[in-house]
């Protein structure tokens, strides 16, 4: 019974890490979409936001 657990438990933890990794992939695309637009558009010689 114990190792059945110890499998399921490993399972959930992998599924999670690679749905969290899944999600920061997301992110960090929108981010790096957001860094090219502030150096596209530029206003008063400045970038748009304030980073």
């Amino acid at each position: 019974m114990l190792p059945l657990l110890l499998v399921l438990i490993l399972a959930l933890v992998l599924f999670g890490a690679g749905f969290a990794l899944k999600v920061l992939w997301w992110v960090a695309l929108i981010v790096l979409v957001l860094w090219l637009l502030g150096f596209l558009v530029r206003s008063n010689g400045g970038r748009w936001y304030r980073w």
